[in-house]
């Protein structure tokens, strides 16, 4: 009898949506531990944007998670973005999937500032994201390259940091 067959993939896409909710949880949290010069806001009221890039699954689950909140005093606004558009002005920039190649071509692509990238893929701090999640066992963890943060004129607080699977002060 077959009647397990189906129950697998229905497991993978829940399992597929925890990791997207957990991740997308991180990625607000990720704002509330980082500090932009306060040249990275046209204005006192203007919000955190959060571009996602590649996913439309986790722009929803970010927008379904950020809405309603702040970031200090800020709102929190989530645009989902893709390749080969002109950048648009973000403050955190999520770059969905397992391609480094893909997240080193868009960041080489991207406007230099005061900018939080984030990627999901093996080599996410080589291709010059400032934190990089990643599966170990069944839980998301993170690592954080130091230089990045430098790079993009951002200063990571020392909690943040402290929770980090990797925290890497030059190269990753």
């Amino acid at each position: 009898m077959t009647l397990a067959a189906p129950a697998l993939p229905a497991a993978a896409r829940q399992g597929a949506a925890l990791e997207r909710s957990v991740k997308a949880a991180f990625l607000y949290k990720f704002l509330s531990y980082t500090d932009f010069p306060a040249h990275a806001f046209p204005d006192a009221a203007a919000p955190i944007v959060i571009g996602v890039l590649g996913s439309d699954d986790m722009a929803g689950e970010v927008q379904r998670i950020v809405a309603g909140r702040t970031v200090g005093s800020r709102a929190v606004s989530v645009r989902a973005l893709r390749e080969g558009e002109p950048p648009a002005p973000v403050h955190l920039l999520f770059v969905a999937g397992s391609d480094s190649a893909k997240v080193a071509r868009v960041l080489r692509q991207w406007p230099a500032g005061p900018i939080l990238l984030v990627s999901e893929c093996g080599n996410g701090l080589q291709a010059g994201s400032t934190i990089n999640f990643k599966i170990i066992g069944e839980h998301v963890r993170f690592d954080v390259s130091l230089d990045a943060a430098e790079k993009s004129n951002i200063k990571l607080s020392s909690r943040l940091l402290s929770v980090a699977n990797h925290v890497s002060k030059g190269a990753p």
